[in-house]
């Protein structure tokens, strides 16, 4: 079970710092840059959170992987090299959903995402994207998924909140709606 604390603490910190130098989102971005070189790797993984592996071993790898990077912000780099000392990179990836999440509330932003059962187009989708910041109030930021059994139309998720415009749904609040007939 991985402690959400400790990685609010982490993003918490790397955000003060960040702030400062005024590269928030270059650093959310790098961030999550090098917690997705780590997911899609398995033998870097086992570098990362095994304990056989020296702390040694372990800075080699992360430096290695931050040369992937390019132009690495100063404050993340040190902030990964302190993960490496403190026996923490177990917490990169949430640290990295933590610190974005963190980075979009103090930009006012949220994050979202569309389902539709095709894909939409580029002004399809703009025009969601501003029918979406007209609702919240703030930037919106949309991730786009294609589902062919929704059959039409679109369901999009911002933040908790579920906007179902799609023909399944629909039809199956008209089954419902029949079946109390």
């Amino acid at each position: 079970m991985v402690n959400v604390s400790i990685a609010r603490r982490y993003a918490r910190a790397l955000l003060d710092v960040s702030s400062e130098a005024g590269r928030i989102d270059a650093v959310a971005e790098q961030l999550s840059s090098f917690a997705d070189v780590i997911a899609k790797s398995p033998e870097l993984a086992d570098v990362l959170h095994n304990p056989a592996y020296s702390r040694s071993q372990r800075a080699q790898v992360v430096e290695g992987v931050m040369k992937l990077i390019p132009n690495m912000e100063t404050v993340l780099a040190n902030t990964l090299r302190l993960l490496v000392d403190r026996n923490r990179l177990s917490y990169v990836p949430d640290i990295a959903r933590v610190f974005r999440d963190m980075a979009d509330a103090r930009a006012g932003r949220v994050r979202g995402s569309v389902t539709s059962a095709a894909t939409l187009s580029a002004d399809s989708l703009a025009q969601l994207k501003q029918t979406l910041q007209k609702m919240t109030q703030r930037e919106v930021i949309l991730e786009t998924r294609v589902d062919p059994s929704l059959l039409g139309g679109v369901s999009a998720q911002v933040g908790s909140i579920l906007y179902d415009g799609s023909l399944r749904t629909q039809l199956e609040g008209m089954r419902h709606e029949l079946k109390q007939h």
